[in-house]
């Protein structure tokens, strides 16, 4: 294998997913700004999801519209002209 080719930066990181406030840990290098007191009573980094596998229509079987950055809104606006 090469040398250096994987980050050396995993540590725990909470994952929340917004749309329903679920959250779980595990080990990634994603860079974060924000942390989180988790269950065990540390303090680890966290990173916020748009969606996860408990809100995702193909895993949910429910179709579930979440339009947290107004992509909705500015569709509408924008082809409300044509």
């Amino acid at each position: 294998m090469k040398k250096d080719l994987h980050p050396s930066n995993y540590r725990f990181v909470v994952f929340k997913d917004m749309s329903n406030e679920y959250s779980f840990l595990t080990k990634s290098c994603v860079d974060t700004k924000e942390t989180i007191k988790w269950e065990d009573g540390n303090e680890y980094p966290l990173y916020k999801l748009e969606i996860s596998h408990t809100s995702h229509p193909f895993y949910t079987g429910k179709m579930k519209l979440v339009d947290t950055a107004g992509r909705i809104d500015k569709f509408k606006t924008r082809y409300a002209k044509k």
